[in-house]
């Protein structure tokens, strides 16, 4: 039997409520415009099921299926928002912490080739 991916058994509590507020928002966006599960499905080009899934926030569905729904509602320009390196402030952080840590003594030039 092959082990299961223990992120998608049993997330953490942060993941999965992040994905379960997803979900139930890309439902909302869904009903608020009047379609049917059927009709997203169709235009993602995706099964019912995986809608469905989506929809509850489960952890196995692809990233693709999320990032096909918000453009579905025309809500993609959020996501290209997330992990946005100018926006990672603990990465700026630590990036400057290394900035010094690589410069090093510049040689005078040589004439010798």
């Amino acid at each position: 039997m092959v082990a299961r991916n223990t992120l998608l058994a049993a997330p953490p509590y942060p993941v999965e409520k992040a994905l379960k507020r997803l979900g139930e928002n890309l439902r909302t966006a869904r009903l608020r415009r009047r379609l049917t599960i059927d009709e997203v499905a169709q235009k993602v080009g995706a099964g019912r099921r995986a809608i469905s899934e989506a929809e509850k926030g489960k952890p196995s569905t692809s990233v693709a299926i999320y990032v096909a729904l918000l453009w579905t509602f025309d809500l993609l320009s959020d996501f290209e928002m997330l992990a946005d390196p100018s926006r990672d402030a603990e990465g700026l952080l630590l990036a400057l912490s290394r900035e010094g840590a690589r410069a090093r003594r510049r040689k005078g030039l040589n004439n010798d080739f």
